[in-house]
């Protein structure tokens, strides 16, 4: 408030802030709108957290790897600098151990966490996330524009992780296409025809092109189950190599079970074959036929999982993939088909209480608050949050659901979580009719 201030009353200031900045300074912005100091006209997040507990640190409850390697990176912090020194100031804190310490969503992360104070925020907003940023930022830059209440645009790139978003913020011509026109408007009033910009614009993946709405989630979405089936796809290796199809399963649709840690893993739940590392030989997966038509999904995704453990706590990481159609020789040799991740979503049994306030019929939100085990051998619902996504599904391309309790650097990043010793077991997911697991996608048309 009192730096923001400050620049309003200087000589060279008209009297107008803005907020710009990424990541770490994004995440500031939220918070500079929310205590609303009267310089400040308008904010512009790009790549913004607005909950780093769920959004960051803890995705679905499992630990991430993340934000501790982040703050030793930080940790001798430029910004702490003499003018003219040469050494940093080592902060004292211990951030990550503070996170580590924090396991569950409690007063120490609701004063970290700008989002269920949205509705504070006064000046105007230009939201900018990330399809590729489903593990840092995406997920706050879409809640940032949901729960904002003042003029906003939001724009999604098809940025592919953390180095193309970064190298996109570093190009002046990105700034003086998206960023300058947002400013001119409204520190300096010029009539630029920002306002006559579309609300929302979004990057469709698998067909490169942008789509261009007057809201989000877009209304006109409808969702499609598709539901986990035993049978098999003959698409590609992997546990159970299992079916997605539209048709509700039947009474003897059974289960599938898989035992972990998989002795083939070999870093997290990477396996190795002929190719190199293989992402999907020791999970499950469960994959559509071949598309008769393009199939186009945009908006938040659901997965609503039944299944039971061994164990009194298990982990569910999620991801969608988009199979590209392999020819039968290359199948027959068991080489594994070409696959983009599109979406991913994460949860730990244990945390699987739903905030009833905060959850919409799109969106699940967990509390995060009081973790209770879960009884072994007992068939539990959980239903899932996906990140959002905007991706395109070619014909002959394949929808692939992928399913296990790990996850590795190898296809992950920075963005691991912990496998930790205790993780010995079987979990089971159930698919016939009294435990239809399914896959509910926002199929839209062009």
């Amino acid at each position: 408030y009192e730096c923001i201030e400050w620049v309003g009353r200087q000589d060279w200031c008209n009297g107008k802030v803005g907020g710009i900045g990424q990541s770490y300074y994004a995440w500031s912005q939220w918070f500079m709108g929310i205590v609303n100091p009267p310089s400040l006209k308008c904010i512009a997040p790009y790549d913004g957290a607005v909950d780093p507990y769920r959004g960051t640190a803890y995705h679905g409850g499992i630990y991430c790897d993340f934000m501790a390697w982040w703050y030793q990176l930080v940790r001798v912090n430029n910004l702490h600098r003499a003018a003219n020194g040469l050494s940093g100031q080592y902060m004292p804190l211990d951030l990550a151990g503070e996170m580590a310490r924090h396991q569950t969503y409690d007063d120490w992360w609701r004063e970290r966490c700008p989002w269920e104070r949205l509705d504070e925020i006064k000046v105007p907003l230009l939201s900018i996330g990330h399809w590729g940023k489903m593990g840092l930022h995406l997920r706050g830059n879409i809640l940032g524009y949901e729960n904002v209440k003042t003029p906003k645009k939001l724009v999604v790139t098809g940025a592919k992780d953390v180095f193309e978003a970064h190298d996109q913020f570093d190009h002046i011509s990105y700034h003086e296409a998206e960023l300058l026109p947002f400013y001119d408007h409204y520190l300096k009033g010029k009539k630029n025809k920002w306002a006559e910009r579309p609300n929302v614009r979004l990057h469709v993946g698998g067909r490169n092109e942008w789509r261009e709405e007057d809201e989000w989630p877009l209304k006109r979405a409808k969702f499609q189950h598709f539901y986990l089936n035993e049978r098999t796809s003959k698409s590609v290796t992997s546990v159970n190599d299992g079916l997605l199809t539209t048709d509700a399963p039947k009474a003897n649709g059974g289960s599938t079970s898989y035992d972990y840690p998989d002795p083939n893993w070999k870093l997290g739940t990477v396996g190795f074959s002929p190719q190199g590392p293989d992402p999907v030989r020791g999970v499950l997966t469960f994959t559509t036929e071949p598309l008769k038509k393009h199939l186009e999904i945009v908006g938040p995704i659901i997965l609503e999982l039944h299944a039971s453990s061994s164990n009194i706590d298990t982990d569910f990481i999620i991801k969608i993939s988009d199979q590209y159609p392999q020819s039968m020789e290359d199948r027959t040799l068991n080489i594994q088909p070409l696959a983009i991740v599109v979406s991913k979503g994460w949860l730990r049994a244990s945390h699987r209480e739903k905030d009833k306030i905060l959850s919409s019929k799109l969106r699940p939100i967990y509390t995060h608050a009081n973790p209770k085990p879960i009884e072994p051998g007992i068939v539990y619902v959980f239903e899932i949050e996906v990140m959002p996504c905007a991706h395109e599904f070619k014909a002959n391309h394949r929808i692939r659901l992928e399913i296990v309790n790990g996850d590795s650097p190898l296809t992950d990043s920075l963005f691991t979580h912990q496998y930790l010793y205790y993780k010995v077991g079987t979990d089971t997911i159930w698919h016939n009719d009294k435990h239809p697991s399914r896959l509910l996608l926002p199929i839209v048309t062009k």
